[in-house]
């Protein structure tokens, strides 16, 4: 069974910067698209950017020119660069990756809060 284990999250000020991780166990079965999305209090949870197994990335709007995502296929490691953090970015963020037969697994989250 994959895991997901999340870290970086924390508090930040605004215009700060951060950087979330999301390692994956060792698979036995190859992991493709990963991604991160979050879900802020009282809000259903969105999407905030996927990465390929090739390394092509979607990253949503409102993130877009701030967030970087990338990955280290070698470690099944998915990251998420955050600059410019905003108060409205506060949330808790999930991580998830798509494993080939066993379908899509969900890390248990982490929490960013921007404020000052």
């Amino acid at each position: 069974q994959v895991q997901l284990v999340e870290s970086g999250g924390g508090l930040v000020q605004p215009g700060g910067s951060l950087r979330l991780s999301c390692a994956a166990s060792r698979s036995a079965f190859s992991i493709n698209d990963m991604g991160w999305y979050r879900q802020a209090p009282g809000k259903q949870r969105e999407l905030v950017a996927t990465i390929t197994k090739g390394g092509s990335t979607n990253v949503a709007d409102s993130v877009k020119g701030r967030f970087t995502i990338s990955r280290d296929n070698a470690k099944n490691t998915v990251y998420l660069q955050m600059n410019s953090v905003k108060p409205e970015d506060t949330a808790v963020y999930h991580c998830n990756a798509n494993v080939a037969y066993r379908g899509v697994v969900w890390g248990q989250g982490t929490q960013v809060t921007v404020s000052s």
